[in-house]
């Protein structure tokens, strides 16, 4: 059938050719199923001729996505090392090998790698898409992606993969179903009613590939009765090998197709049919030329396959029952003895023949090279099939396949399901005397609780891991369980017996040669010290890294600096959390770290937002949260910031965000979680004039601090404690009460003279509740709340922290408030800025005016993603159109849509629409609203 309305998404792929010439370049087809994403990469493989190299590799709708499927289909064109290095060596290995073959001369055949069908893809498979994205720019090659838009919803995974590729070299190319126009071109040429055509298929373009090949007369309302009368209209012979491929997801090869029909004994056998059956190879090679002559099946590098994947599966649910497991038992038998299948055929077909023993015999093997090849959701899978018919089998057999589960389910990010496996294992365990084995499950409930916000769980099963393990003789289960407990001391801020506990996990470790362990511990030791205040913490923790990459561990490695990072940030001490993250972010993309991706592009946005580059903080804080909802509190930074840019903008959403975050980090109960979680949380409600509330909600994070001496978060949430109750919501006096500075150039007089508008002392430690908590905070805090503003703000420029400095600032006198507001407005921050204005108003004080609209870097506030958003507001897009073009979840752009709204002040898209078309024209702002 000819390819009509496709000229220009093949001209995109022609010119992404040409442009790979100078980097890699990535094309992404979507559209629904049918709508010509294959027969569109075959036309302009065969228009590109001896330019393009093109590599298929496909996805099959197996039971359980074959892991690395589309690899292996290249591989084994390719051969060589990368053939050789599948199966048997690490991915990593084979990844590097593929981009070395797609890494070509320019005077050779340019590479198009072309992996189809991604929205069946296996984990392990979008990892290298991943991979190749960050690096196809070094090669010169053409990467194709294909997937069917209406089967990949917002949370998919393949939307974050897609929204982290480079964009520069990325295309996205929509294929449409068909217009009336075309399908009245296409029916004029078997002479059928256009309009009719169109009727019954809505453009679809495989479905009028099919409709307009039955002869004239009844239309068959659906592809399923399309592809049913074709295949019904087949002698009988031919009409059984059309079935026998129907069971066989993706190609059916000849070998498979000879093994499953052997003379006499075929699965043919006894089928009632008024034609001989074929009895030798050369009549089932004359029944698949009929499939073919007659349109059924195609062929493709001798292999057999229906046109696509609805056809198939219209004709193998036609099937019987009993037909169609008898099928699936022939094919399982042949591909039983065939060397190098993929386990997880076996699995399909095992299931499908309702084999229990096969399921359970290739199950656990398909989970096992799943999990190495990091398909870890196909891991789970594939032993969930297998516990599914192993109710009859041993305990022991029973706690094992479940422990499997456990695992991948982990790696997976599915711990509350981990954990339900976890403890059914243990149960199964402890009907038994394997003390080792119990042990071990329980050190795994343990990580498991902690991973899923249960810290009182966690260290309630650590703790009874290492009792059990003890009651035996040494272990390296026993290395483990001592850092397992090392770690929950140490994110506990128990810092002494968490070095005590590592340094037994490290000795142990050593005597068993468990290296992984002994790494584990040492990064547990040198985060302790960090958090202990002890300088050297940073040393240990870059050692530990620097050991852990050498010896290939990269998951310890990552923690080392993921530790050192996030606990300098915690302390303000920017520099070195800048410095980590230098290091940190191209190592977790160098090695497909991705689970740790959410938590530190958390940090890395409250680090912008400490220094005052919010609009950095808005780009990672939307690649943190645009992916998968992740458990627990991994993503608890990331909506405090979120919240905090919100709610100084004055845009919608902010409390929800700061609310949420809030509920989160409470259940982890620890104060990494807890102390930005609270921070956000009370200055949220104090700009939303909840001061009441805004109070609590210090106090309740302050007394979480407290409890473990963390005296950075102790003293910021001590400050807003006290800025929500002081009387006038001012945190101190108007600078008209104050007498310039005093001879400290401290500013105001001495805070034990000076009086606030209750008449009482104003420096918050001087009395009142938190009075004899000075000590509690740590320095530009407690000089903040000594009414030494002047200094505190010093430290803070010193750190590089200007919303801080401005914060200190607005409690000094009028040339600190004016200097405040003007750090303020060149932030953005709408909210901050109108009530100290307001403040200096109640005191009779003049107060400096904002950014005029003419002056404004953007007076409407939008942020440059915010200004994209209605751009495309104005084109008419929708909001899942915008979500498709910007590559963002459609919650994301709804939030954005949202504030737009706001700041312009309309309540409407159609009224920002004209908004943007009335005022903007050549100027890149947005006109402003009525304002704050």
């Amino acid at each position: 059938m000819e390819l009509l309305e496709r000229a220009d998404a093949e001209a995109d792929l022609r010119r992404l050719l040409a442009e790979s010439v100078a980097g890699g370049r990535v094309a992404v087809l979507s559209g629904e199923a049918g709508a010509g994403k294959s027969a569109l990469i075959a036309a302009f493989a065969e228009a590109a001729g001896p330019r393009a190299d093109v590599l298929l590799g496909t996805c099959d709708p197996l039971l359980t996505p074959r892991a690395l499927g589309p690899l292996h289909d290249i591989a084994r064109r390719l051969g060589g090392r990368l053939r050789d290095s599948l199966g048997h060596g690490p991915r990593a290995e084979s990844f590097d090998l593929l981009l070395e073959a797609l890494d070509r001369p320019p005077q050779t055949a340019r590479p198009v790698l072309v992996l189809e069908d991604l929205h069946w893809a296996d984990e392990a498979t979008l990892d290298m898409v991943a991979f190749l994205g960050r690096r196809l720019a070094l090669c010169r090659a053409l990467l194709v992606l294909t997937f069917r838009d209406d089967e990949v919803g917002p949370e998919h995974r393949l939307r974050g993969v897609l929204a982290g590729l480079p964009p520069g070299i990325v295309r996205r190319i929509p294929l449409p179903p068909l217009s009336r126009r075309a399908v009245a071109i296409l029916a004029r040429r078997t002479d059928r009613s256009g309009s009719q055509v169109y009727a019954a298929t809505g453009g679809n373009p495989l479905l009028v590939t099919e409709m307009l090949a039955v002869p004239p007369g009844d239309v068959p309302p659906t592809v399923r009765d399309l592809i049913l009368s074709r295949v019904a209209a087949l002698p009988a012979p031919a009409r059984e090998v059309a079935r026998l491929v129907a069971v066989v997801p993706g190609r059916a090869e000849p070998w498979l197709l000879d093994a499953a029909d052997p003379a006499g004994s075929g699965p043919f056998r006894g089928t009632p049919s008024s034609t001989p059956e074929p009895s030798s190879a050369g009549d089932l090679a004359v029944a698949a030329d009929q499939c073919l002559s007659r349109g059924v099946l195609t062929e493709s590098g001798g292999d057999l396959a229906y046109r696509h994947e609805l056809l198939r599966r219209a004709v193998e649910e036609a099937l019987s029952p009993v037909r169609r497991a008898a099928l699936h038992r022939r094919v399982l038998a042949a591909l039983r003895d065939r060397p190098g299948v993929d386990p997880a055929r076996l699995v399909h077909h095992a299931h499908h023949a309702h084999d229990h023993a096969a399921v359970l015999r290739w199950a656990p093997v398909a989970a096992r090279r799943a999990a190495d090849l990091g398909a870890h959701k196909q891991a789970v899978a594939h032993y969930g099939t297998a516990l599914a018919v192993a109710a009859d089998r041993p305990a022991a057999e029973r706690a094992e396949l479940l422990e499997g589960y456990s695992h991948a389910a982990y790696l997976a990010g599915s711990t509350a399901e981990a954990i339900t496996a976890r403890l059914d294992a243990l149960a199964l365990r402890e009907t038994g005397d394997d003390a080792v084995a119990i042990g071990d499950d329980l050190r795994w409930v343990s990580r498991l609780n902690w991973w899923n916000g249960r810290p009182d769980e966690a260290m309630a099963a650590g703790r009874r891991a290492v009792e059990v393990l003890r009651s035996v003789p040494p272990s390296a289960a026993l290395a483990a369980a001592y850092s397992n407990l090392s770690q929950l001391l140490m994110l506990a801020e128990q810092h002494t017996p968490a070095i005590d506990w590592g340094s037994r996990a490290m000795a142990l470790a050593a005597r068993f040669g468990d290296r992984g362990t002994e790494l584990h511990a040492l990064v547990n030791i040198g985060s302790s010290r960090l958090t202990a205040g002890e300088p050297e913490g940073v040393a240990d923790l870059l050692h530990a890294h620097e050991r852990a990459a050498a010896a290939g561990f990269h998951d310890h490695a990552a923690r080392a600096l993921v530790n050192l990072a996030t606990l300098s940030t915690d302390r303000y001490d920017l520099d070195t959390a800048l410095s980590a993250m230098d290091r940190l972010l191209p190592y977790l993309a160098a090695h497909d770290l991705d689970g740790y991706g959410g938590h530190v592009l958390g940090y890395r946005a409250r680090i912008h937002l400490l220094k005052g580059s919010w609009e950095a903080a808005d780009d990672d804080v939307e690649r943190a949260l645009a992916g998968p909802e992740q458990p627990g509190a991994a993503l608890v930074t990331a909506l405090s910031v979120r919240a905090l840019l919100r709610a100084r903008r004055g845009e919608p959403g902010a409390l929800d965000d700061a609310t949420l975050a809030a509920e989160r980090a409470y259940r982890a109960d620890e104060v990494q979680f807890v102390g930005p979680a609270a921070l956000a949380l009370a200055e949220t409600l104090w700009l939303c004039g909840q001061d009441a509330r805004a109070a609590e909600a210090a106090r309740r994070g302050r007394a979480v601090a407290d409890r473990v001496g963390h005296t950075w978060f102790a003293g910021e949430l001590a400050f807003w404690e006290w800025r929500c109750t002081d009387p006038a919501g001012r945190g101190g006096t108007d600078p008209a009460d104050r007498g310039g500075t005093d001879r400290a150039g401290r500013g105001g007089t001495d805070p034990a003279r000076r009086q606030g508008v209750g008449g009482g002392p104003v420096g918050p430690l001087e009395g009142g509740r938190l009075g004899g908590r000075r000590d509690s905070a740590a320095r530009p805090f407690r000089l903040l709340l000594a009414g030494d503003w002047a200094a505190s703000a010093r430290e803070w420029v010193a750190r590089g922290c200007p919303w801080a400095q401005a914060e200190a600032l607005s409690y000094g006198d009028p040339d600190a408030v004016a200097s405040a507001l003007r750090i303020f407005d060149g932030l953005g921050a709408v909210r901050p800025a109108a009530r100290l204005r307001a403040r200096l108003r109640a005191a009779g004080q003049p107060a400096p005016r904002g950014p005029r609209p003419a002056t404004a870097r953007d007076p409407a506030g939008l942020t440059g993603r915010q200004r994209e958003v209605l751009a495309l507001i104005a084109e008419g897009l929708s909001n899942a159109q915008i979500a498709e073009k910007l590559t963002l979840s459609p919650k994301t752009v709804d939030h954005h849509v949202s504030a737009v709204l706001a700041k312009l002040g309309v309540r409407s898209r159609g009224h920002a629409a004209a908004e943007f078309r009335a005022n903007l024209g050549s100027s890149p702002h947005v006109p402003s609203g009525p304002g704050f």
